[in-house]
């Protein structure tokens, strides 16, 4: 009976001492991932959304969407480098889409217009990936927690939801400021500039939340690509005819 009590207390020892083991594993893991986040960018949608506005005060120098494109970030400051030229697709594909949008456009000219508007469509959706690309290789030695969960989208595309969100920004604080507009016009655009700048709070606070899940493995990325058909000329059966 003396030895059964002695047993049973060295298994309850033994299990013990394996969950002592696994809360040390896993607290190395939160130790290891939260330096690898020390390290990592703070304030991320902040820096971005500075560089989304730089690249739209530079197009509104010339105001052309023919204007050449020069990114002030070189290629080796790799993130902000594709943030700039993201930006700057989602600024040229507003003012395109303004133009197609004139009663009097010339049909010819639209159909060109159209053309271009799918072509920036496609270099959005590259530009997205090259992004979250670029983040899946940052987060690469993270390593999930166990009960680790996916977010409803990558963070490059929340990027693609901020970069649009300070175009709007921009364009409703120019109504805002518009001196041929009534008093009216410009206090329902102001109304609406400050749902935008909510929505802005909102939007950083979420993305930086999502890096910040990721690089302490509360999240993990898995990404997809957009399996686009328009514009393959083997899915799309109008392109796959006309070979």
């Amino acid at each position: 009976m003396k030895d059964n009590k002695v047993i049973i207390k060295m298994k309850c020892f033994i299990e013990k001492l394996k969950f002592v083991a696994k809360l040390r594993k896993r607290f190395d893991l939160l130790k290891k991932n939260f330096i690898f986040a020390k390290k990592l960018m703070t304030m991320f949608s902040e820096k971005a959304f500075k560089i989304f506005e730089e690249s739209i005060a530079q197009y509104h120098i010339a105001d052309d969407v023919y204007q050449p494109f020069v990114n002030p970030y070189p290629s080796t400051d790799l993130l902000n480098h594709l943030l700039y030229r993201k930006n700057w697709i989602d600024t040229v594909q507003w003012h395109y889409e303004d133009i197609i949008r004139d009663p009097h456009i010339d049909p010819v000219a639209a159909l060109d217009l159209k053309r271009k508007i799918d072509a920036s469509n496609q270099d959005r959706t590259d530009m997205v990936e090259y992004i979250d690309s670029y983040f899946l290789d940052l987060y690469k030695e993270v390593k999930p927690l166990p009960e680790a969960t996916i977010n409803t989208e990558s963070p490059a595309w929340a990027v693609d939801r901020l970069s649009i969100l300070a175009l709007k920004i921009y364009h409703m604080q120019e109504e805002v400021n518009r001196p041929d507009a009534t008093p009216e016009h410009r206090a329902k655009c102001q109304e609406k500039l400050n749902v935008l700048l909510e929505q802005k709070k909102d939007l950083s606070t979420a993305l930086n939340q999502l890096l910040d899940d990721i690089a302490a493995g509360r999240k993990y990325m898995k990404v997809y690509k957009q399996m686009k058909m328009y514009n393959d000329d083997e899915l799309n059966p109008v392109l796959r005819g006309s070979k």
